[in-house]
């Protein structure tokens, strides 16, 4: 594997490990599309550091399981402005 993707995988492990951010604006913030990122820390950060890979994994876990949450939130939101 390149360096420059090492560097990328490893850089946005700890932005997602700082910032606690999901996928879709780690991937605006790095400026890669969103199947890079997942790709970079569910299958190459495994290969690269397998203890960040389970801080990682466990933040990505946590918005798997309250994602049905967010997306209701913003449903609500998107209406309440539609009435005003």
């Amino acid at each position: 594997m390149p360096n420059n993707i090492k560097a990328r995988v490893i850089n946005e492990a700890n932005y997602i490990i700082i910032t606690n951010q999901t996928i879709r604006e780690i991937s605006k913030y790095f400026n890669v599309s969103k199947s890079t990122v997942h790709d970079d820390l569910s299958k190459r950060l495994k290969k690269i550091d397998l203890e960040l890979y389970d801080k990682v994994m466990k933040i990505l876990n946590y918005h798997s399981c309250i994602k049905h949450l967010r997306g209701g939130t913003s449903t609500k939101l998107k209406y309440l402005k539609r009435i005003i």
